[in-house]
């Protein structure tokens, strides 16, 4: 049986390559908004985020998203990020690969 390619992208807050299952998406749409995009589907301009509380932290102190989307982010966006990556990141390590 064929090894099937397994999709890899970069983190925007580390510039570390990692398989796409193991990422989170950000989306910015059409009217400036910055959202967390779960399924991977929303329209917009996307970025990746790894599993990493801790570079979502010094994400929110440098303000990183603020500059890869070009548009000021509120301070709950970046929280509810960090929850969602540390809650995704349990995940992972209590199940595996889901």
């Amino acid at each position: 049986m064929k090894k099937r390619k397994i999709p890899m992208r970069k983190d925007v807050l580390t510039d570390e390559m990692h398989p796409k299952k193991e990422m989170v998406r950000v989306v910015r749409n059409k009217e400036g908004e910055v959202s967390l995009d779960p399924t991977g589907k929303k329209p917009g301009r996307g970025a990746y985020v790894s599993l990493n509380p801790e570079a979502v932290k010094a994400a929110k102190e440098k303000r990183t998203l603020d500059t890869v989307f070009e548009v000021k982010i509120s301070d709950d966006f970046y929280d509810e990020l960090f929850e969602y990556v540390d809650h995704k990141k349990a995940r992972q390590e209590l199940f595996g690969n889901d």
